[in-house]
């Protein structure tokens, strides 16, 4: 990897970790039961992975910047994961299991949303 390479992944990695932070910080969905904010980021990342899927750009600038840098640093699988863990810890298995489901399920129709409305237009 070189220099500028480098530099297009810290750059885009920094407005990710800024857009996650401000969503996590400032949005809270409701519907029926609580939507985690770090639940609304890894849908909206998946939307987006989705779209950048359907586009097939080959450019890897483009890939570096948009994939590695900005998603990867948007999209929140350890903090996923740590949830799974507190919910193990606390030995709310059947709720461990439902939010496992619900991040996987509802994360694939958003990435297949993103990509359908691309191939759509």
């Amino acid at each position: 990897m070189d220099f500028s390479s480098l530099v297009l992944v810290l750059v885009a990695s920094t407005f990710g970790l800024i857009l996650r932070i401000f969503i996590q910080n400032n949005f809270k969905i409701t519907i029926g039961f609580n939507i985690q904010n770090t639940s609304i980021v890894n849908f909206i990342a998946s939307f987006f992975l989705g779209i950048l899927v359907a586009l097939n750009f080959t450019n890897n600038d483009i890939l570096l910047l948009l994939y590695v840098g900005f998603l990867g640093s948007f999209s929140t699988f350890s903090s996923f994961i740590y949830q799974l863990f507190i919910l193990f810890k606390k030995r709310k298995f059947l709720r461990l299991f439902f939010h496992y489901i619900e991040i996987i399920f509802i994360s694939f129709l958003f990435f297949y949303l993103g990509y359908f409305l691309i191939q759509f237009f």
